[in-house]
Protein backbone atom coordinates (compact mmCIF):
# COMPACT_ATOMS: atom_id res chain seq x y z
CA UNK A 1 0.00 0.00 0.00
CA UNK A 2 1.31 3.32 -0.71
CA UNK A 3 1.83 6.38 2.26
CA UNK A 4 -1.45 7.93 0.98
CA UNK A 5 -3.50 4.85 1.34
CA UNK A 6 -2.37 4.08 4.89
CA UNK A 7 -3.22 7.94 5.75
CA UNK A 8 -6.63 6.42 4.76
CA UNK A 9 -6.98 4.10 6.11
CA UNK A 10 -5.92 5.54 9.82
CA UNK A 11 -8.65 8.50 9.43
CA UNK A 12 -11.34 5.62 8.54
CA UNK A 13 -10.49 3.73 11.30
CA UNK A 14 -10.98 6.61 13.49
CA UNK A 15 -14.49 6.88 12.05
CA UNK A 16 -15.25 3.34 12.88
CA UNK A 17 -14.25 4.26 16.25
CA UNK A 18 -16.23 7.17 16.34
CA UNK A 19 -13.87 9.45 17.06
CA UNK A 20 -14.64 12.14 14.46
CA UNK A 21 -17.45 11.95 11.65
CA UNK A 22 -17.18 10.79 8.09
CA UNK A 23 -17.73 14.27 6.92
CA UNK A 24 -14.92 15.35 8.82
CA UNK A 25 -12.84 11.98 7.13
CA UNK A 26 -13.65 13.41 4.44
CA UNK A 27 -12.29 17.04 4.87
CA UNK A 28 -8.82 14.92 6.71
CA UNK A 29 -8.47 12.81 3.58
CA UNK A 30 -9.14 15.89 0.88
CA UNK A 31 -11.54 13.66 -0.98
CA UNK A 32 -15.38 14.90 -1.55
CA UNK A 33 -17.85 13.85 0.85
CA UNK A 34 -19.16 11.47 -1.59
CA UNK A 35 -16.20 9.60 -2.65
CA UNK A 36 -15.10 8.95 1.26
CA UNK A 37 -18.53 7.32 1.27
CA UNK A 38 -17.11 5.02 -1.51
CA UNK A 39 -14.43 4.59 0.49
CA UNK A 40 -15.88 4.09 4.04
CA UNK A 41 -17.69 1.19 2.48
CA UNK A 42 -14.60 -0.55 0.87
CA UNK A 43 -12.95 -0.24 3.94
CA UNK A 44 -16.41 -2.32 6.29
CA UNK A 45 -15.76 -4.68 3.85
CA UNK A 46 -12.71 -6.11 3.41
CA UNK A 47 -10.42 -3.36 6.20
CA UNK A 48 -7.51 -1.47 5.17
CA UNK A 49 -6.85 -4.08 2.21
CA UNK A 50 -9.99 -2.41 0.50
CA UNK A 51 -8.81 0.92 0.02
CA UNK A 52 -5.49 -0.39 -2.53
CA UNK A 53 -5.63 0.55 -5.89
CA UNK A 54 -7.24 -2.38 -7.92
CA UNK A 55 -4.48 -2.27 -10.59
CA UNK A 56 -1.94 -2.77 -7.57
CA UNK A 57 0.20 -5.97 -8.19
CA UNK A 58 -1.53 -6.57 -11.44
CA UNK A 59 0.25 -6.98 -15.46
CA UNK A 60 0.15 -3.81 -17.30
CA UNK A 61 -2.29 -3.71 -20.23
CA UNK A 62 0.02 -1.60 -21.76
CA UNK A 63 3.10 -3.89 -21.06
CA UNK A 64 5.95 -5.16 -24.18
CA UNK A 65 5.60 -8.41 -24.59
CA UNK A 66 8.31 -10.89 -22.52
CA UNK A 67 9.99 -12.15 -25.83
CA UNK A 68 10.40 -8.37 -27.21
CA UNK A 69 11.92 -7.65 -24.39
CA UNK A 70 14.73 -9.97 -24.32
CA UNK A 71 15.22 -9.67 -28.34
CA UNK A 72 15.66 -6.26 -27.33
CA UNK A 73 18.53 -6.34 -24.88
CA UNK A 74 20.26 -9.28 -26.69
CA UNK A 75 20.66 -6.91 -29.63
CA UNK A 76 21.70 -4.43 -27.01
CA UNK A 77 23.96 -7.14 -24.97
CA UNK A 78 25.85 -8.27 -28.86
CA UNK A 79 25.58 -4.76 -31.17
CA UNK A 80 25.73 -1.74 -28.39
CA UNK A 81 27.36 -3.01 -25.43
CA UNK A 82 31.69 -3.01 -24.30
CA UNK A 83 33.26 -3.57 -21.45
CA UNK A 84 34.80 -0.13 -21.10
CA UNK A 85 32.16 2.67 -20.14
CA UNK A 86 33.23 5.03 -23.16
CA UNK A 87 32.60 2.28 -25.95
CA UNK A 88 28.81 1.38 -24.77
CA UNK A 89 26.10 2.85 -26.06
CA UNK A 90 23.82 4.71 -24.08
CA UNK A 91 19.94 3.94 -23.61
CA UNK A 92 18.79 6.91 -25.96
CA UNK A 93 21.46 6.24 -28.52
CA UNK A 94 20.63 2.87 -28.48
CA UNK A 95 16.91 3.38 -28.42
CA UNK A 96 17.67 5.53 -31.91
CA UNK A 97 19.86 2.29 -33.45
CA UNK A 98 17.14 0.13 -32.65
CA UNK A 99 14.05 1.66 -34.60
CA UNK A 100 16.68 2.81 -37.30
CA UNK A 101 18.24 -0.46 -37.83
CA UNK A 102 16.27 -3.41 -36.43
CA UNK A 103 12.45 -1.75 -36.90
CA UNK A 104 12.07 -2.16 -33.07
CA UNK A 105 10.43 0.72 -31.73
CA UNK A 106 11.38 1.32 -27.85
CA UNK A 107 11.09 4.19 -25.54
CA UNK A 108 14.59 5.49 -24.57
CA UNK A 109 13.10 5.63 -20.65
CA UNK A 110 11.70 1.76 -21.35
CA UNK A 111 15.19 1.05 -22.45
CA UNK A 112 17.13 2.47 -19.67
CA UNK A 113 15.10 0.76 -17.17
CA UNK A 114 15.55 -2.18 -19.02
CA UNK A 115 19.48 -2.00 -19.78
CA UNK A 116 20.31 -0.89 -15.68
CA UNK A 117 17.83 -3.82 -14.17
CA UNK A 118 19.89 -6.30 -16.71
CA UNK A 119 23.25 -4.52 -15.52
CA UNK A 120 23.85 -3.35 -19.10
CA UNK A 121 23.84 0.15 -18.40
CA UNK A 122 24.98 2.36 -15.09
CA UNK A 123 24.94 6.53 -14.56
CA UNK A 124 28.56 7.91 -14.89
CA UNK A 125 28.31 11.30 -14.04
CA UNK A 126 31.59 13.64 -15.50
CA UNK A 127 31.51 15.20 -11.67
CA UNK A 128 34.47 17.23 -11.03
CA UNK A 129 37.29 14.93 -8.65
CA UNK A 130 36.25 15.08 -5.10
CA UNK A 131 38.73 17.19 -2.98
CA UNK A 132 39.74 16.87 0.49
CA UNK A 133 41.70 19.24 2.58
CA UNK A 134 45.46 18.72 2.20
CA UNK A 135 47.32 17.36 5.74
CA UNK A 136 50.08 19.53 6.80
CA UNK A 137 53.75 18.50 6.38
CA UNK A 138 55.34 16.86 8.87
CA UNK A 139 58.51 18.55 8.89
CA UNK A 140 59.73 22.15 9.29
CA UNK A 141 61.18 23.68 6.09
CA UNK A 142 59.68 20.70 4.10
CA UNK A 143 57.25 22.42 1.88
CA UNK A 144 57.43 26.56 1.72
CA UNK A 145 54.43 28.35 0.55
CA UNK A 146 55.02 31.71 -1.77
CA UNK A 147 52.96 34.17 -2.73
CA UNK A 148 52.25 37.73 -3.27
CA UNK A 149 49.56 40.12 -2.06
CA UNK A 150 48.97 43.49 -3.71
CA UNK A 151 47.26 45.93 -1.60
CA UNK A 152 47.05 49.71 -0.84
CA UNK A 153 49.46 48.51 2.28
CA UNK A 154 49.91 52.48 3.46
CA UNK A 155 46.41 53.43 2.39
CA UNK A 156 47.01 56.90 1.53
CA UNK A 157 50.49 57.38 2.29
CA UNK A 158 52.11 55.87 -0.35
CA UNK A 159 51.54 54.16 -3.45
CA UNK A 160 50.42 50.40 -3.71
CA UNK A 161 52.80 47.71 -3.15
CA UNK A 162 52.90 44.14 -3.09
CA UNK A 163 53.57 41.95 0.11
CA UNK A 164 56.27 39.22 -1.05
CA UNK A 165 54.67 36.15 1.59
CA UNK A 166 56.69 33.04 2.25
CA UNK A 167 54.70 30.25 4.98
CA UNK A 168 56.30 27.26 6.10
CA UNK A 169 53.55 24.73 5.55
CA UNK A 170 54.39 22.22 8.69
CA UNK A 171 54.74 25.20 11.44
CA UNK A 172 52.92 28.43 9.70
CA UNK A 173 56.21 30.54 10.28
CA UNK A 174 56.44 33.07 7.66
CA UNK A 175 58.76 35.89 6.23
CA UNK A 176 57.60 38.92 5.05
CA UNK A 177 58.69 41.87 2.07
CA UNK A 178 57.23 44.89 0.64
CA UNK A 179 58.48 44.81 -3.01
CA UNK A 180 57.34 47.27 -5.74
CA UNK A 181 55.94 44.43 -7.93
CA UNK A 182 55.93 40.24 -7.98
CA UNK A 183 59.45 39.92 -9.48
CA UNK A 184 62.32 37.54 -9.91
CA UNK A 185 64.48 40.21 -7.64
CA UNK A 186 61.33 40.58 -5.35
CA UNK A 187 61.27 36.38 -4.84
CA UNK A 188 65.55 36.16 -4.81
CA UNK A 189 65.12 39.25 -1.97
CA UNK A 190 62.10 37.73 0.10
CA UNK A 191 64.04 33.79 -0.52
CA UNK A 192 67.59 35.05 0.72
CA UNK A 193 65.74 36.47 3.95
CA UNK A 194 64.13 32.92 4.78
CA UNK A 195 67.38 31.53 3.83
CA UNK A 196 69.71 33.26 6.27
CA UNK A 197 66.87 33.19 9.09
CA UNK A 198 66.31 29.23 8.90
CA UNK A 199 68.87 27.69 5.81
CA UNK A 200 67.55 26.27 2.83
CA UNK A 201 64.36 24.64 1.86
CA UNK A 202 63.12 21.53 0.81
CA UNK A 203 60.64 22.57 -1.82
CA UNK A 204 58.98 25.90 -2.65
CA UNK A 205 55.03 25.93 -3.57
CA UNK A 206 53.93 28.69 -5.97
CA UNK A 207 51.68 29.47 -9.15
CA UNK A 208 51.70 29.19 -12.48
CA UNK A 209 53.29 33.23 -12.96
CA UNK A 210 56.16 32.91 -15.32
CA UNK A 211 58.24 34.31 -12.41
CA UNK A 212 58.34 31.00 -11.14
CA UNK A 213 58.12 28.17 -13.38
CA UNK A 214 56.90 28.44 -17.25
CA UNK A 215 56.17 24.98 -19.72
CA UNK A 216 58.83 23.39 -21.83
CA UNK A 217 59.75 24.71 -25.24
CA UNK A 218 59.52 21.75 -27.98
CA UNK A 219 63.24 21.78 -28.54
CA UNK A 220 63.26 21.09 -24.62
CA UNK A 221 60.87 18.58 -24.14
CA UNK A 222 62.77 16.96 -27.82
CA UNK A 223 65.59 16.94 -25.59
CA UNK A 224 64.43 16.18 -22.02
CA UNK A 225 66.07 19.39 -20.92
CA UNK A 226 63.88 21.41 -18.44
CA UNK A 227 62.35 24.17 -18.58
CA UNK A 228 63.35 26.84 -15.99
CA UNK A 229 62.89 30.54 -15.59
CA UNK A 230 65.71 32.55 -13.26
CA UNK A 231 64.33 31.69 -10.64
CA UNK A 232 63.76 28.50 -11.25
CA UNK A 233 67.26 28.00 -12.40
CA UNK A 234 67.98 29.78 -8.81
CA UNK A 235 66.62 27.04 -7.16
CA UNK A 236 67.64 24.38 -8.99
CA UNK A 237 70.98 25.27 -8.13
CA UNK A 238 70.51 25.07 -4.69
CA UNK A 239 68.47 21.86 -4.62
CA UNK A 240 64.82 23.53 -3.89
CA UNK A 241 61.96 21.64 -5.95
CA UNK A 242 59.64 24.28 -7.36
CA UNK A 243 55.92 22.60 -7.49
CA UNK A 244 53.30 24.59 -8.74
CA UNK A 245 50.03 24.48 -8.03
CA UNK A 246 46.70 24.47 -10.02
CA UNK A 247 44.30 26.20 -8.21
CA UNK A 248 44.52 29.46 -5.22
CA UNK A 249 42.65 26.68 -2.90
CA UNK A 250 45.85 24.00 -3.73
CA UNK A 251 47.98 26.92 -1.58
CA UNK A 252 45.00 27.83 0.50
CA UNK A 253 47.75 28.68 3.50
CA UNK A 254 49.40 31.35 2.03
CA UNK A 255 46.13 32.55 0.94
CA UNK A 256 44.47 32.59 3.98
CA UNK A 257 47.94 34.30 5.69
CA UNK A 258 46.95 37.33 2.96
CA UNK A 259 43.63 37.97 4.64
CA UNK A 260 45.49 38.24 8.11
CA UNK A 261 48.07 40.37 7.09
CA UNK A 262 45.67 42.65 5.14
CA UNK A 263 43.98 43.14 7.82
CA UNK A 264 46.24 43.74 10.91
CA UNK A 265 49.60 44.75 9.32
CA UNK A 266 47.84 47.45 7.70
CA UNK A 267 46.26 48.92 11.10
CA UNK A 268 49.51 48.14 12.39
CA UNK A 269 51.76 50.74 10.11
CA UNK A 270 49.13 52.70 10.62
CA UNK A 271 49.67 53.08 14.07
CA UNK A 272 52.98 53.57 13.16
CA UNK A 273 52.04 55.97 11.19
CA UNK A 274 54.50 55.07 8.52
CA UNK A 275 54.69 56.36 5.31
CA UNK A 276 57.51 54.78 2.61
CA UNK A 277 57.89 50.53 2.50
CA UNK A 278 61.92 50.70 3.10
CA UNK A 279 60.43 52.21 6.92
CA UNK A 280 57.44 49.31 5.93
CA UNK A 281 60.30 46.68 5.66
CA UNK A 282 62.30 47.16 8.70
CA UNK A 283 59.12 47.44 10.98
CA UNK A 284 57.89 44.27 9.30
CA UNK A 285 61.57 42.86 10.10
CA UNK A 286 62.11 43.88 13.41
CA UNK A 287 58.92 43.48 15.04
CA UNK A 288 55.73 42.63 13.24
CA UNK A 289 56.82 39.15 11.72
CA UNK A 290 58.52 38.06 14.87
CA UNK A 291 55.29 38.95 17.17
CA UNK A 292 52.98 37.07 14.32
CA UNK A 293 54.88 34.20 14.09
CA UNK A 294 54.90 33.42 18.03
CA UNK A 295 51.37 33.87 18.27
CA UNK A 296 50.21 32.26 15.13
CA UNK A 297 52.74 29.35 14.74
CA UNK A 298 52.86 26.19 15.83
CA UNK A 299 55.23 23.30 16.39
CA UNK A 300 55.92 20.61 13.46
CA UNK A 301 54.40 17.11 13.89
CA UNK A 302 57.64 15.64 13.60
CA UNK A 303 60.92 17.27 14.93
CA UNK A 304 63.26 16.76 11.90
CA UNK A 305 64.16 20.25 10.10
CA UNK A 306 64.60 19.60 6.70
CA UNK A 307 66.21 22.61 5.95
CA UNK A 308 70.15 22.69 4.50
CA UNK A 309 72.69 24.53 5.63
CA UNK A 310 74.08 27.28 2.64
CA UNK A 311 77.84 25.29 1.85
CA UNK A 312 80.27 27.00 2.69
CA UNK A 313 82.55 27.42 -0.45
CA UNK A 314 79.07 28.68 -2.28
CA UNK A 315 78.39 32.25 -3.04
CA UNK A 316 74.90 32.87 -2.95
CA UNK A 317 75.91 36.00 -5.27
CA UNK A 318 76.78 33.77 -7.77
CA UNK A 319 73.60 31.59 -6.92
CA UNK A 320 71.00 35.20 -7.52
CA UNK A 321 72.03 36.32 -10.41
CA UNK A 322 70.36 36.14 -14.47
CA UNK A 323 72.22 34.16 -16.80
CA UNK A 324 71.75 34.74 -20.13
CA UNK A 325 73.40 32.57 -23.26
CA UNK A 326 74.97 35.02 -26.03
CA UNK A 327 76.92 34.50 -29.28
CA UNK A 328 80.15 36.13 -29.73
CA UNK A 329 80.75 38.36 -33.16
CA UNK A 330 83.18 38.20 -35.75
CA UNK A 331 84.91 40.69 -33.69
CA UNK A 332 84.72 40.11 -30.39
CA UNK A 333 81.87 42.02 -29.53
CA UNK A 334 78.70 40.74 -27.74
CA UNK A 335 75.52 42.40 -27.81
CA UNK A 336 73.66 42.34 -24.57
CA UNK A 337 70.25 44.47 -23.21
CA UNK A 338 71.14 46.82 -26.33
CA UNK A 339 74.77 47.23 -24.89
CA UNK A 340 77.94 46.19 -26.84
CA UNK A 341 80.56 44.47 -25.06
CA UNK A 342 83.81 44.30 -26.27
CA UNK A 343 85.89 41.44 -24.89
CA UNK A 344 89.47 41.99 -23.54
CA UNK A 345 92.08 39.29 -24.58
CA UNK A 346 94.00 38.44 -21.57
CA UNK A 347 95.20 34.94 -21.16
CA UNK A 348 94.37 31.71 -22.44
CA UNK A 349 90.78 31.66 -21.55
CA UNK A 350 89.97 34.31 -24.67
CA UNK A 351 86.27 32.50 -26.19
CA UNK A 352 86.87 32.39 -29.83
CA UNK A 353 84.51 33.95 -32.12
CA UNK A 354 81.12 32.48 -32.56
CA UNK A 355 81.11 31.13 -29.27
CA UNK A 356 78.74 30.97 -26.40
CA UNK A 357 79.25 32.90 -23.51
CA UNK A 358 77.06 33.70 -20.36
CA UNK A 359 76.39 36.90 -19.48
CA UNK A 360 75.84 37.49 -15.76
CA UNK A 361 73.92 40.45 -14.06
CA UNK A 362 73.73 40.49 -10.75
CA UNK A 363 70.86 42.73 -8.23
CA UNK A 364 72.84 45.76 -8.33
CA UNK A 365 72.86 45.74 -11.99
CA UNK A 366 76.69 44.99 -12.63
CA UNK A 367 77.26 42.68 -15.66
CA UNK A 368 79.72 39.82 -15.79
CA UNK A 369 80.68 37.55 -18.62
CA UNK A 370 82.18 33.90 -18.25
CA UNK A 371 83.26 31.69 -20.49
CA UNK A 372 83.96 28.11 -19.89
CA UNK A 373 84.19 28.49 -15.79
CA UNK A 374 86.59 31.88 -16.09
CA UNK A 375 85.65 35.39 -16.11
CA UNK A 376 86.48 37.37 -19.05
CA UNK A 377 87.34 41.16 -19.09
CA UNK A 378 85.21 43.49 -21.50
CA UNK A 379 84.83 47.05 -21.98
CA UNK A 380 81.47 49.09 -23.12
CA UNK A 381 81.35 50.04 -26.92
CA UNK A 382 77.82 51.13 -26.53
CA UNK A 383 78.51 54.89 -27.05
CA UNK A 384 81.67 54.40 -29.21
CA UNK A 385 80.11 54.86 -32.89
CA UNK A 386 78.87 58.50 -33.28
CA UNK A 387 75.58 59.38 -33.66
CA UNK A 388 73.52 61.55 -35.12
CA UNK A 389 72.96 64.76 -32.08
CA UNK A 390 69.44 64.85 -31.35
CA UNK A 391 67.64 68.25 -32.47
CA UNK A 392 65.55 70.13 -29.84
CA UNK A 393 62.05 69.67 -30.28
CA UNK A 394 60.68 73.55 -31.69
CA UNK A 395 64.14 74.07 -33.30
CA UNK A 396 64.02 74.79 -37.34
CA UNK A 397 66.94 73.48 -38.59
CA UNK A 398 69.62 75.70 -40.71
CA UNK A 399 68.66 75.68 -44.80
CA UNK A 400 71.46 73.86 -46.42
CA UNK A 401 73.55 76.30 -48.70
CA UNK A 402 72.48 77.27 -52.40
CA UNK A 403 74.15 74.96 -55.07
CA UNK A 404 76.16 76.65 -57.58
CA UNK A 405 74.20 77.36 -61.15
CA UNK A 406 75.46 74.33 -63.34
CA UNK A 407 76.75 75.43 -66.73
CA UNK A 408 74.73 75.13 -69.64
CA UNK A 409 76.63 73.92 -72.99
CA UNK A 410 76.29 76.15 -75.81
CA UNK A 411 74.50 75.52 -78.94
CA UNK A 412 77.64 74.38 -80.57
CA UNK A 413 79.07 72.25 -78.39
CA UNK A 414 79.66 68.78 -79.58
CA UNK A 415 77.50 67.50 -76.84
CA UNK A 416 74.89 69.02 -78.68
CA UNK A 417 76.04 67.53 -81.87
CA UNK A 418 74.35 64.56 -83.78
CA UNK A 419 77.01 61.84 -84.09
CA UNK A 420 76.73 61.40 -87.76
CA UNK A 421 77.35 65.42 -88.32
CA UNK A 422 80.19 65.84 -85.79
CA UNK A 423 82.43 65.75 -88.75
CA UNK A 424 80.93 67.20 -91.59
CA UNK A 425 83.11 69.32 -93.71
CA UNK A 426 86.54 67.74 -91.72
CA UNK A 427 89.26 65.77 -93.69
CA UNK A 428 90.70 62.65 -91.90
CA UNK A 429 93.51 63.86 -89.80
CA UNK A 430 92.22 66.91 -89.40
CA UNK A 431 91.25 68.72 -86.06
CA UNK A 432 87.48 68.66 -85.01
CA UNK A 433 85.55 71.68 -84.63
CA UNK A 434 84.74 72.86 -80.94
CA UNK A 435 87.17 69.80 -79.47
CA UNK A 436 90.74 70.82 -78.62
CA UNK A 437 93.85 68.20 -79.11
CA UNK A 438 91.08 65.83 -80.60
CA UNK A 439 91.68 64.38 -84.11
CA UNK A 440 89.79 62.16 -86.93
CA UNK A 441 90.41 58.84 -86.32
CA UNK A 442 90.88 57.76 -90.08
CA UNK A 443 93.90 58.56 -91.92
CA UNK A 444 93.69 60.77 -95.32
CA UNK A 445 92.52 58.33 -98.30
CA UNK A 446 96.11 59.97 -99.93
CA UNK A 447 97.85 59.38 -97.39
CA UNK A 448 101.00 57.22 -97.83
CA UNK A 449 100.37 53.40 -96.92
CA UNK A 450 103.61 52.93 -94.96
CA UNK A 451 102.95 55.34 -92.74
CA UNK A 452 101.29 54.37 -89.59
CA UNK A 453 98.20 55.72 -88.79
CA UNK A 454 97.83 58.24 -85.43
CA UNK A 455 94.56 57.56 -83.98
CA UNK A 456 92.96 58.21 -80.90
CA UNK A 457 93.55 57.36 -77.23
CA UNK A 458 90.73 57.58 -74.89
CA UNK A 459 88.79 59.92 -77.05
CA UNK A 460 92.09 62.31 -77.31
CA UNK A 461 94.06 61.82 -80.40
CA UNK A 462 98.05 62.51 -79.98
CA UNK A 463 99.28 65.58 -81.51
CA UNK A 464 101.09 65.83 -84.89
CA UNK A 465 104.99 65.87 -85.44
Amino acid sequence: MSILELKRAGVLARVKVGEITLRQASVLMRVSYRHAKRLWRRFRRRGPAGLQHGNAGRRSNRQTPAAVRRRVLALVRREFGGDATHARFGPTLAAEHLAEEYGLAVHHETLRRWMRAAGLWSPVRNAPPHRKRRVRKAHFGELVQVDGSFEHWLEDRGPRACLMHLIDDATGRCVLRFEPQETIWGAVRVLRAWIAAYGIPHALYTDWKNVYVRKPTEGELASGVPGHTQFGRMCATLGIRVIAASSPQAKGRVERGHGTHQDRLIKKLRRQRIADYDAANAFVTADYTADHNDRFARPPAAPEDFHTAVPGALDLNHVFRLETSRTVYNDWVVRHDNRLLQLDRQGRFYPPARSTVRVCEYEDGHLEVWYRGARVPWTDVTGSAPRAVPRPRGVTPPAPPPRAARPIPAPTHPWRQRYDRLHDGVSPGERIPGRPGAWLIAPAASADPAQPVRGLLGGHAAQPK
